[in-house]
């Protein structure tokens, strides 16, 4: 006979303070695939008391073992839905009380399994929550968008054969005490026109990722004077980022929730007069980037994973 435990997992969304009106907030509120959500303490479910709750909800295992799960991210359909519900949940929680956002797709065995982890690693959770408590998470993304030039015309061969003579123009030669920008357009063969136009496509690629730079010391002196901590995040790339340009700089700040108007306007600034750069602020956020200490201090034990 198959058991409860090898049909379903664990699902956590979140490890939050107790407070009397989480669980009649969640009561109402779909889960991942539609399950309902409740909460668990290191003790037993949300009756057993507790200072720290794990938020969680039954799921299949099916779909979040190892490889059902595996199949699963490839489908970029049910990545969005279960993002956007495990999101939903952690903004729920978090319009309550201090939360500590869990990773998408954070399963465990069974809520046994799920207490284990909570009494743990209750210690770090607590402190966690204190640390987190009245602070918000904001992104602060910086796009380059160097002006494209028109694609230079690659110079054609020089003709051979019986009574042609090459163009010297046509071969520029690299060591050339000659700048072939200097010279104006219409004076240069179309070698040295191809040359010359090269040189000014990566002279402007230069200098707007300088003017980047300036725009990324702007927002780091921004953090000093209003943020708490600071996450870098690899600039996103492909489908990530969008139509928006290259994006060099993706950072996550925790700043005090009184602060954040200052913050926001502040950071926004920074690509001003800088020609070729955007700034992009969003949130505010429930901290995602700061739930777990940046050196990765017992992230394990909090994390959880696939079983």
């Amino acid at each position: 006979m198959t058991t409860a435990t090898s049909e379903h997992v664990t699902y956590a969304y979140a490890v939050a303070r107790a407070h009397p009106d989480l669980a009649p907030s969640l009561s109402a509120l779909a889960g991942v695939a539609g399950a309902r959500v409740r909460l668990l303490t290191a003790g037993g479910d949300e009756d057993s008391g507790g200072d720290i709750v794990l938020v969680v909800s039954q799921v299949a295992a099916a779909d979040f073992r190892e490889e059902g799960l595996r199949r699963h991210l490839e489908d970029l359909d049910w990545l969005e839905a279960v993002a956007r519900a495990h999101h939903a949940v952690v903004e729920e929680v978090a319009a309550r009380t201090p939360a500590l956002p869990l990773r998408l797709a954070t399963v465990y065995v069974d809520d046994g399994s799920a207490r284990d982890m909570l009494r743990s690693a209750v210690r770090l959770f607590t402190e966690r929550l204190d640390l987190l408590a009245g602070q918000v998470e904001w992104g602060v993304k910086i796009y380059v968008e160097a002006p494209e030039p028109t694609a230079p015309t690659a110079p054609r061969p020089a003709p051979t054969g019986p009574g042609s003579a090459p163009d010297p123009g046509s071969a520029p030669d690299p060591d050339s005490a000659t700048d072939p920008a200097a010279a104006p357009a219409a004076d240069l063969s179309p070698g040295r026109a191809y040359l010359s136009a090269r040189r000014r496509q990566r002279g402007d690629r230069d200098a707007v990722h300088r003017a980047a730079r300036e725009a990324a010391e702007r927002v780091g002196d921004v953090a000093r004077a209003y943020a708490t901590d600071r996450a870098a995040h690899r600039p996103q790339q492909g489908v990530l980022a969008g139509d928006a340009g290259e994006n060099v700089f993706n950072d996550a700040f925790l700043v005090p929730r009184e602060r954040s108007d200052a913050f926001r306007t502040e950071a926004a600034r920074a690509g001003h007069g800088l020609a070729g750069v955007r700034v992009e602020v969003t949130g505010p956020w429930v901290p995602y980037s700061f739930a777990m200490p940046q050196d990765g201090t017992d992230e394990h034990a909090a994390r959880g994973g696939t079983p």
